[in-house]
């Protein structure tokens, strides 16, 4: 098939309690960067936890 692996299925939530003001400016901000704010949460889940996992004897 083509080059791009197909993206893992999505089947679980993660669920966050924020204040209200910070949620929909971040929502805004994301809207306003053509992306969506549960793309950015997975993306910072990601990367902090390749940065944080197999660093050995740190």
């Amino acid at each position: 098939m083509g080059g791009r692996q197909k993206a893992k299925k999505k089947d679980s939530q993660l669920v966050i309690r924020m204040n209200a003001e910070d949620r929909d400016a971040f929502v805004q901000l994301c809207e306003q960067l053509d992306t969506s704010a549960a793309r950015e949460i997975r993306h910072f889940i990601r990367d902090f936890m390749n940065a944080n996992t197999n660093q050995g004897d740190k």
